[in-house]
């Protein structure tokens, strides 16, 4: 069976598109002071801006999965108006632009917000500009990831295993642990590392809410803006890093998230 023949037109157009993707990625690659590297990675201030990015990106992670596990069953097992009302608030922060989400997390736990004022008066705790900011800015622009991706496995379940499990007599919680979970290993192993990459990536809701503050709020995306005035070789090498983890995740994940053959 021969494949259909694309037209030269948009051959050429697909063409245009590719370049507008690649020709960034050259002059990353190509600019990139290469003889530098191993200088620039054991800088102090790399090394700070990787290490509290793993650290936020990975409790992040952790936190959206305690959290967007339940929150995928749930959206999984309503139907209706319900269901489009739930999945439109969880996948908000996908398409909100990263900024506001930082507004609305001030707004929701700054010193004068709906649960950061109730806090501060009553414990003295303030969230703002604090490494916790940074994870709680980081885990809600990064958990829809996690809880689309076992939505889906929770979808194509064949919930016969859970039925069958019921009848045996295991209760909810039974079920929950012994059965559903390990048949969404999966997804959950993929969604997390989509999150965690989008943790990892955050920019805007974490500078808005958490500041840029070096050892305490400025992760790796934050360190490239501030490096490029001061240090452009550093925010080269660290533009090198989240693009090769990018790659690594896209390329790892492709039978699973893209469909690739």
């Amino acid at each position: 069976m021969t494949r259909a023949r694309i037209p030269l037109p948009l051959l050429a157009l697909a063409a245009a598109g590719l370049l507008l993707f690649l020709l960034p990625l050259a002059g990353l690659i190509v600019r990139a002071p290469w003889d530098q590297v191993g200088t620039q990675l054991v800088a102090p201030e790399t090394a700070t801006a990787l290490g509290l990015s793993l650290f936020c990106s990975v409790t992040a992670t952790v936190v959206a999965l305690v959290l967007g596990i339940p929150l995928a069953l749930l959206l999984s097992r309503t139907t209706g108006t319900m269901r489009r009302v739930l999945r439109a608030i969880t996948t908000l922060p996908m398409v909100l632009p990263p900024v506001v989400g930082g507004v609305a997390l001030l707004l929701a736990f700054g010193r004068r917000g709906l649960i950061g004022a109730p806090l501060h008066d009553a414990f003295g705790i303030q969230i703002p500009f604090t490494t916790a900011a940074a994870v709680i800015a980081e885990t809600f622009v990064a958990m829809p990831f996690l809880v689309i991706a076992v939505e889906g496995g929770l979808r194509a379940l064949d919930q016969r295993y859970e039925e069958a499990a019921r009848a045996l007599g295991a209760g909810s919680w039974r079920v929950f642990l012994r059965v559903t979970i390990p048949l969404l290993r999966p997804a959950i192993f993929s969604g997390a590392v989509l999150c965690w990459a989008r943790a990892l990536g955050e920019f805007g809701a974490t500078i808005t809410f958490a500041g840029n503050l070096p050892g305490r709020t400025q992760t790796v995306p934050l360190a490239v803006y501030v490096a490029l005035e001061s240090r452009p070789e550093g925010a080269i090498v660290l533009s090198l890093i989240l693009l090769a983890v990018s790659l690594a995740i896209l390329i790892g994940l492709r039978d699973r998230w893209l469909g690739a053959p």
